[in-house]
């Protein structure tokens, strides 16, 4: 019996990771499965606000930024789960390691020496509603000039100023 018990769950397990990834809002980043099964998920009741604290840089910059795609990961969850996109108001404050991924093109190329990985995931945030913005002392401490952060990412004086103001205007608060 403890045998069966076993092999029925993997079987359980093999059917989950057949899935293809899904991207109800975020296209093509942030691919995420569905869970039918799942008992816990988001009140189509509530609208969703969130300020989130993206700090953290690529090892690799050729590759798109991990946070960021966690963003659009995270609207294709609340999305799969229940929510619609109009329920989703999200504002990202941008600093640290993850500053150099809204810069443009000539920039990030100068600095990493490769093309910017990161424009078509800040388009498809800046469509889906997401409110781009960078902490102006990342900038000024990295050298940054504002002409060449990306125009879809406003400038904030800090990512500090930004996440305090947002959380007491009742934004949820999280950090990637």
């Amino acid at each position: 019996m403890k045998y069966l018990f076993t092999i029925l769950f993997l079987i359980g397990l093999n059917g989950l990771n057949a899935q293809d990834r899904q991207n109800p809002i975020i296209t093509p980043f942030g691919g995420i499965y569905d869970i039918p099964e799942a008992t816990v998920k988001v009140d189509p009741a509530i609208d969703y606000k969130i300020v989130i604290d993206v700090v953290t840089g690529n090892e690799d910059p050729s590759e798109f930024n991990w946070a960021l795609n966690n963003v659009a990961r995270m609207l294709n969850l609340h999305a799969i789960s229940g929510l619609e996109a109009k329920q989703l108001d999200v504002v990202l404050a941008i600093h640290g390691g993850a500053t150099y991924a809204i810069t443009d093109n000539k920039t990030y190329k100068s600095k990493y020496k490769v093309n910017n990985p990161n424009l078509d995931l800040i388009d498809a945030l800046s469509e889906a509603g997401v409110k781009i913005t960078v902490c102006g002392q990342s900038l000024i401490s990295r050298g940054i000039e504002l002409k060449n952060v990306n125009e879809k990412v406003e400038i904030a004086t800090s990512m500090l100023t930004t996440v305090t103001t947002y959380q007491l205007k009742g934004y949820a608060y999280l950090k990637f």
